[in-house]
């Protein structure tokens, strides 16, 4: 079968764009300079918590669901270490993880502040940047004023982009890769992570694309992959040895054209500014009709996952789940349905899907089946990072004190979770350590301060309140 993955966005073109400067670098859809710069900050999630709770510097933090069903967002070079990963449960990556590893509901505002400091900071490189996510961003470097585009030019550019980023963060590291397409921009970001820089010089694209692994171009996906696993494709260079025939076959005629132009590192997509995202889709073409109902739910599930995945990602959630299904005759209809509340929730989009499979039937067989969320919007606390609605009595890392005072049960508009910032009238300001069994331990530090001391308070007190994020280029 087939993997095509598709976002939907508003005001995106693949055309030519003007170039301010009146400095053309494109020639018949290829740049003649290494002049797209593609920024993935490290991640970035852990990151911001570490600069904040300097307690949590050096040591595994996992950030994202706190409860028994929630799903791992980033994890720190730390904790990946010991096998963590985005997506991943987090009750797997609490058995991976060594005793001590922070597990953080997530800070969204934290992550927007810091965030837009760096995408601040893009845009004065060029007019022409394209967020693709809250630590993730293209930067057409041609757009720019008088840049030197020569490859030594953009290294020393990058260089001082990272230095100053570090700087106006708080120490939040980024990788940058620069090529001559989008493509390459990516694949070299990707190539030196942690903090890395990567130009790939033009003419040199497929000596650095061809040794790596097919899963490192966008669209192979799992499904994809394993197709080019059974005829021996396995790296770049073994895909780019197929003929556009032999792809089209095997992998459909959109996707196989795409995949044949990849391998040859063919890519004259434009750097498109603030382009918004409406929807998050995935979808399968598959080699023969499928009809068995479990069959397409599996496909459903692991579909779902891919379309949570890039949501969580992007920090959105969305509230409409929508079926596509292509039938045999290849008819083609879509089934939607609107939740009551934002979601990224790869099984409840799943359960959802599912069920709009299950009222639409796949009678006479399904050739494309697809996925997808809109109705997008930049997610709340109870999305990604919601904890179970029971109490969750350990702590962060370490256990509370023995002698910590009982209290009433929490009410339910004032229950904490990991990692949240609170401020105490008589303590100063802080983070949420661990919670359970009426309690509540918080350490009292923050950016610009040395690791702080633990208290265990009940978790009414009412000196202890709720707050912003700690502006890590203040004292307080």
């Amino acid at each position: 079968m087939t993997v095509r993955a598709r976002t939907s966005l508003a005001g995106a073109n693949g055309g030519a764009y003007a170039q301010p400067t009146g400095r053309w670098a494109i020639i018949g859809g290829m740049r003649r300079e290494a002049s797209i710069l593609h920024l993935d900050l490290d991640a970035f999630f852990a990151a911001v918590e570490q600069r904040d709770k300097p307690s949590l510097r050096g040591r595994p933090v996992v950030v994202g669901g706190v409860g028994g069903r929630g799903v791992v967002a980033t994890a720190s070079y730390e904790a990946r270490a010991y096998g963590a990963r985005s997506a991943m449960s987090t009750a797997e990556a609490r058995r991976r993880c060594p005793p001590g590893t922070a597990f953080l509901g997530g800070r969204f505002t934290a992550y927007r502040r810091t965030s837009d400091v760096v995408m601040e900071l893009l845009r004065e490189l060029s007019p022409l940047v394209e967020p693709v996510s809250i630590d993730e961003a293209y930067v057409d470097l041609a757009a720019g004023s008088r840049h030197d585009l020569s490859v030594s030019g953009v290294t020393e550019l990058a260089r001082g982009l990272k230095e100053r980023i570090a700087a106006a963060t708080g120490g939040v590291t980024g990788s940058v890769g620069i090529g001559s397409s989008k493509l390459m921009a990516k694949i070299a970001s990707d190539l030196q992570k942690p903090d890395g820089l990567v130009a790939v010089p033009p003419g040199q694209e497929l000596v650095v694309l061809h040794p790596l692994p097919v899963t490192r171009l966008g669209g192979v996906g799992p499904a994809t992959a394993e197709r080019l696993h059974q005829v021996g494709v396995t790296t770049v260079a073994d895909l780019a040895a197929k003929s556009l025939p032999d792809l089209v076959a095997l992998a459909g005629r959109a996707h196989g054209a795409g995949l044949y132009a990849l391998a040859r590192a063919e890519d004259d997509r434009a750097v498109v500014p603030d382009r918004e995202v409406k929807s998050v889709s995935h979808e399968e073409t598959f080699e023969r009709d499928l009809t068995d109902l479990d069959v397409l739910g599996r496909e459903i599930d692991s579909m779902a996952a891919r379309v949570g995945a890039r949501l969580r990602k992007s920090a959105y959630s969305g509230r409409t789940v929508t079926v596509k299904l292509r039938r045999y005759d290849f008819t083609t209809l879509t089934r939607s349905q609107t939740l009551p509340q934002p979601t990224d929730d790869a099984r409840l989009i799943a359960t959802t899907a599912r069920r709009l499979l299950a009222e639409a039937g796949a009678a006479g067989g399904l050739r494309l089946l697809g996925v997808g969320v809109s109705g997008l919007s930049l997610y709340a606390q109870g999305d990604l990072f919601a904890a179970d609605d029971g109490p969750e009595p350990e702590a962060v890392a370490t256990a509370e004190p023995e002698d910590a005072p009982e209290a009433a049960e929490l009410p339910t508009e004032k229950r904490w979770w990991p990692g949240q910032d609170v401020r105490h009238e008589e303590l100063g300001a802080g983070w949420v350590w661990g919670r359970g069994l009426g309690r509540v331990t918080v350490r009292f530090e923050g950016p610009l301060t040395a690791p702080g001391p633990v208290r265990t308070l009940a978790a009414d007190d009412a000196l202890l309140q709720p707050a912003e994020p700690p502006d890590w280029r203040t004292t307080e």
